[in-house]
Order: C-alpha cells, then structure tokens, then sequence
C-alpha cells in the first residue's frame, strides 16, 4: 500500500472518531480506488503507549475506507474491555491500522512465525483472535502465542494441544501514527 493510501486511512479513522465525538457530520477526503476494495482489517487505538480499543474483522466484506471508518469508531466506543473514549482523550490517542491478508488454515505449529503472523482461534462457540503485532510486544514465544490466543477465547492456555481446536493464520500490513 502505498504511504499516500496509508495516510488517507488513518486521517479517515482520526475524522470519524472526532466527528463522532463531537456529534457532527464527518467530512472525508475522495477515496484512492485502491482503499475502495473489500479488506479484513483491525483498528487499534493506543493512549499513551497502552491499549486503549482494538476491534475489526476478519472477513472481507467492505471496502477498506469503510471498514476503517467503521472500526474506528467501534474501537474507541464500543470495545468492551473498556469505557468510551472522550473528547479529553482524543489529543493522547494514537491510531494504528492492521490490514489484513486471507485466513491460512494451520496444519502444523511450526508454520506459525511470531513476528510474522497473526493467529485466530477456534473451537466449537468460541473464538479468539491475536494480530501479528501482540505476540512481539509482548516478547512471546511461539507456545506463549498459542497459550494466550486460546486465553483470547476463553479457552484453558493449553487447549492448543487438542485435536478439535482450529488455528488459522494470517499476515497484515501494519502501519500507524507516530507517539
């Protein structure tokens, strides 16, 4: 993607955050065509280098500039792990996107490379999902990765041993504003 496209996406979660907070009409620039193809994408929000929201989607069902738009908006007000974000907050809020590739089915735990991938969990109802980005911050190891993502889930850490829990794998380009 290139830095103008990135630019426009994190300008367009940034507009859709404050205009919500500011209870008025957003105003967006004209999309690049490329931001206009369906793409799974998260939308993180950070507040003085911690976690402040992170919600999206697996699934390519918008256009990116939509589902960024839409991500943003639910990650700042609607992430359940924690309260609404305010208008006090907004000037310490960083936005970082994660756009994503196609889920990869896992066969073998071995394919997984901390760093490199990101991991979705599931297991009957239950499901849970880590980008590529968490298991590095956190300086996990490739079992700490699966522990925690079955954590995600609800799921016992070791449940990644069972043979009816499915992991898929994927990769996303990552790009943010600076702190």
């Amino acid at each position: 993607m290139k830095r103008e496209e990135r630019a426009m996406l994190l300008r367009a979660a940034r507009e859709s955050i404050l205009s919500h907070l500011e209870k008025r009409a957003p105003g967006y620039e004209e999309p690049a065509v490329e931001l206009l193809q369906p793409s799974a994408v998260f939308v993180t929000l950070h507040k003085n280098g911690n976690l402040r929201g992170c919600i999206g989607t697996l699934e390519a069902t918008m256009p990116l500039l939509e589902a960024v738009k839409d991500y943003a908006i639910s990650s700042a007000f609607r992430d359940p792990r924690f309260p609404q974000l305010t208008l006090e907050e907004y000037p310490d809020l960083r936005v970082e996107i994660s756009v994503l590739s196609p889920l990869e089915k896992v066969r073998s735990i071995d394919e997984i490379e901390v760093g490199r991938h990101g991991l979705y969990v599931k297991r009957g109802m239950r499901s849970g999902v880590l980008l590529p980005q968490v298991p590095v911050e956190q300086g996990w190891n490739r079992e700490q990765f699966l522990e925690n993502t079955c954590r995600k889930a609800g799921l016992p850490p070791d449940a990644w041993l069972e043979d009816d829990v499915v992991f898929y794998l994927f990769t996303a380009e990552v790009f943010g504003e600076k702190e």
